[in-house]
């Protein structure tokens, strides 16, 4: 049997005409009807869509991690990110329908190759690494997804009619679908790549750690972060020596990034705009909170953001955020979120400090940023030190607000930072589009939306 790769517009594609939804991805290298799934290679070109929609996560979830919490402040005209850095986002949001609709392009491609690959005679190997490539992608898709709005409809085939009445997961049946396509993944995939831009099992691992951690599965979470930091199953990544070189494409400690091409980067690009709104339009700024927090670390992580007293008036604080270049990637996982990762499990597991501690952890990533090593901490006082340490080393990479969630601690700090917040925020609103369009979500929403 053939199979025949087509999208429904109405479900899975974006095709926002704003011109000022800068995020909103348009529907890209979709594969027509009278292209068939018939060997490997094609089956390659299938899975390189998937990564596409990765390509088309990685603004959506810096402006959900940054800008949900205390990082990021809205500083132009854009109504999607007025709504989100004001804390009154709606059902029609434009970043939230971004987010969502490309987490189910993105399951959709998967259940294709899923449904289509058994069909086909291709080697083991092949169909190990390609069932497992788009096993992670999806795993990331609905981590990210399950974090921003809760427990998702689990999509497992290319059957529209069916997909349109699929109802909410529980969050706990998220997260679970979540962790047996990590395990399915595990081991499936080469450990090293042409480059960072393709997954490996590092980034599988890499992935199982961050999992584990936001489950609060300590001893998983340290297990895997020390299986990517050792080269157990994966190749060897090297920290960065200068905080300066981290930021750059491709750099040693990097385990997954997003690689743009000429025509999609995110300096230029409508759909992968983070240079455009963070130093083209300056649409969002650095928070001065933010600004006040890297200049009190006095260390070398402050180059991720430049003032200029002409930018300063009215409500703009004059600063930038020049974490991102014209035609830089977007880091998802790198070496030292493992060293950070371990650390925070190592603390909640009592080891606090010695030798192989969450101390010495925290250390190297300090020692690298030039900044004061840190000894003779509480178990608390350690833990607080991490959340801090996280701000530090991921400002502007998305962390912030999911850390905020998963540690309990939203309320107490956004609470200081802004009135505005409240409990309705600790998740994005279901878009309203695809309640429209599954009527299985019409009682679904999430609280206070």
């Amino acid at each position: 049997m053939k199979y025949r790769f087509t999208i429904s517009f109405l479900t899975l594609v974006l095709s926002f005409s704003s011109c000022t939804d800068l995020l909103n991805p348009e529907p890209v290298n979709l594969i027509t009807n009278d292209q068939v799934l018939k060997d490997a290679n094609s089956a390659r070109v299938v899975l390189t869509s998937a990564y596409r929609d990765l390509a088309s996560l990685g603004a959506p979830k810096i402006i959900a991690g940054d800008l949900t919490a205390d990082n990021l402040i809205h500083n132009g005209t854009f109504t999607q990110y007025r709504e989100i850095s004001s804390k009154d986002m709606s059902a029609s949001n434009g970043s939230a329908s971004a987010l969502w609709g490309v987490i189910y392009s993105m399951s959709y491609i998967v259940s294709f190759l899923n449904e289509g690959l058994p069909a086909i005679d291709i080697p083991q190997g092949d169909f190990d690494q390609i069932t497992g490539e788009a096993s992670f992608l999806r795993a990331y898709a609905y981590f990210v997804g399950a974090y921003t709005f809760g427990g998702l409809p689990i999509v497992t085939t290319t059957d529209v009619d069916e997909n349109k009445k699929i109802p909410r997961a529980t969050l706990e049946e998220t997260l679970d679908f979540i962790e047996s396509d990590l395990l399915y993944a595990l081991d499936k995939i080469p450990e090293e790549s042409f480059n960072s831009g393709l997954a490996t099992n590092g980034a599988v691992k890499a992935l199982m750690a961050r999992y584990y951690l936001y489950r609060e599965n300590w001893t998983e979470a340290e297990k895997y972060a020390t299986e990517v930091i050792d080269g157990n199953g994966v190749k060897e990544y090297i920290l960065e020596e200068d905080y300066e070189d981290v930021v750059s494409d491709f750099s040693t400690e990097s385990i997954l990034e997003i690689v743009y091409s000429a025509n999609d980067n995110p300096g230029t690009s409508t759909n992968f705009s983070i240079n455009n709104l963070f130093v083209g339009r300056r649409e969002i700024i650095p928070s001065s909170e933010m600004v006040l927090a890297l200049q009190n670390d006095g260390g070398s992580r402050n180059i991720v953001i430049e003032f200029d007293g002409i930018n300063a008036r009215g409500a703009d604080n004059g600063w930038t955020i020049v974490r991102y270049g014209p035609f830089d990637n977007i880091q998802l996982f790198r070496l030292a979120e493992m060293y950070i990762i371990r650390a925070e499990a190592r603390a909640q597991q009592n080891n606090i400090s010695g030798s192989n501690s969450s101390e010495s952890d925290i250390n190297i990533i300090r020692q690298r940023a030039g900044v004061p090593l840190i000894q003779g901490t509480s178990k608390n006082q350690m833990l607080a030190a991490i959340e801090n340490e996280r701000r530090m080393e991921f400002c502007f990479e998305g962390h912030r607000w999911y850390d905020l969630i998963r540690t309990g601690r939203a309320k107490t700090v956004m609470d200081e930072f802004t009135s505005n917040w409240t409990e309705k925020d600790e998740l994005w609103p279901i878009p309203l589009r695809e309640i429209i369009n599954n009527t299985s979500l019409k009682d679904a929403q999430n609280p206070g939306y």
